[in-house]
């Protein structure tokens, strides 16, 4: 049986996000404006079969592909957004699941630090893959169950405001979020953060 996590296709890669991706991608690197689309399952070893139907039935290219001993993670891009969407029709008829199967993301935690003081913002910058964190600058941080939906809820920050992506941890147990830049910035990018958890349908998680 397949534990679909996470599936959340997604028509158009923002400019941070898609340079994001460009530094944690071990596969095919995506580009700003092309359709992506992410499924996570649990077992994860399964993600490899997975895989091999998306590429062998559509023309996506895979940029993400994590096997976990828990979950698996993919994500898959191409410039032709029917491409995407026929990837992740082709996986889910392999599993006999819908799209509704998937489960509903939930907040784990939502939280801002404004004026972030400088020792702070170091710490953060030696770990981070994105843009630096400087001092005086809002953070805003969010960790999510699952954490295939971060990438998704980040794009939907970046499409509403001006911003700076630190950071995004796709996989694992949950994922987090951590975008900074002018205070007004972030609170609208929080609020754009929680729209678009709302708005994603799916099981309840137990």
């Amino acid at each position: 049986m397949i534990d679909l996590r996470t599936f959340v296709f997604m028509d158009s890669l923002q400019l941070q996000l898609a340079s994001f991706m460009a530094t944690v991608s071990k596969g095919y690197l995506p580009v700003a404006g092309q359709a992506s689309l992410y499924v996570e399952i649990a077992p994860g070893i399964d993600i490899n079969r997975l895989t091999d139907i998306a590429l062998k039935q559509t023309g996506v290219r895979p940029g993400i592909q994590i096997v976990e001993r828990a979950f698996g993670f993919l994500e898959v891009h191409s410039d032709d957004k029917g491409e995407v969407i026929a990837a992740g029709e082709a996986i889910l008829n392999s599993v006999n699941l819908r799209e509704e199967d998937r489960l509903k993301p939930k907040i784990l935690t939502s939280q801002l630090i404004k004026n972030i003081d400088d020792y702070q913002a170091q710490l953060i910058n030696r770990v981070r893959h994105g843009n630096m964190i400087l001092k005086g600058d809002t953070l805003f941080f969010i960790e999510t169950d699952p954490a295939g939906y971060t990438f998704y809820i980040a794009n939907e920050a970046e499409k509403a405001c001006h911003l700076n992506i630190v950071e995004v941890v796709g996989h694992g147990r949950f994922g987090r979020i951590y975008i900074a830049g002018d205070e007004a910035e972030i609170v609208i990018a929080q609020e754009a953060a929680h729209r678009a958890v709302e708005a994603i349908t799916g099981r309840e998680i137990k």
